[in-house]
């Protein structure tokens, strides 16, 4: 670390396997967000029909959200000295969000979200939990974090209902 560093919490010099165990954390999280954004920008354009309308306006808004989340867990990785990564170091790993063969199967977009928006609610928590007393800055980034992405689980659970009561999933 360039400059005088603080003598104490997670930016001080005996943090640093700390601090570097939360930066793989939160590179992590920043990967899935990023990730994510490429998903739903696919799946908010390619769905047809009168049924996908609603699923594609919430992508559309979900996508600015999620955006803005990997730019909250860049900009905490610089804070804590670390490097955000380069689109070389990117591994695509949501399956379950490819678009769907059938433009109109909305359903497996839907499940697709519920996966996604799982998974980080997981991780999510994970680094809350690591947090604990080592970064309260990070744990309060990461709940508004969470705050976020446990509505759009609850949005899309709900769309995920109303399909299976028509018996459309």
């Amino acid at each position: 670390m360039a400059g005088i560093a603080p003598s104490h919490g997670i930016l001080s010099a005996e943090r640093q396997g700390e601090r570097d165990e939360l930066i793989d954390l939160l590179t992590q999280a920043y990967w899935m967000e990023i990730e994510t954004v490429m998903s739903y920008i696919a799946n908010s354009i390619n769905p047809d029909g009168i049924r996908a309308q609603e699923i594609i306006e919430s992508l559309e808004t979900d996508i600015q959200e999620e955006l803005g989340h990997a730019q909250l867990f860049g900009q905490r990785i610089k804070t804590l000295y670390g490097t955000v990564p380069g689109s070389k170091e990117f591994n695509a790993v949501q399956d379950f969000l490819q678009p769907p063969a059938d433009q109109s199967d909305v359903v497996h977009v839907i499940k697709g979200v519920i996966a996604a928006e799982t998974g980080a609610i997981g991780h999510y928590n994970r680094i809350i939990e690591f947090c604990g007393d080592k970064d309260p800055v990070t744990e309060d980034m990461v709940i508004g974090i969470l705050r976020d992405e446990e509505g759009h689980l609850r949005l899309f659970e709900g769309f995920l209902k109303e399909y299976q009561a028509q018996g459309l999933a």
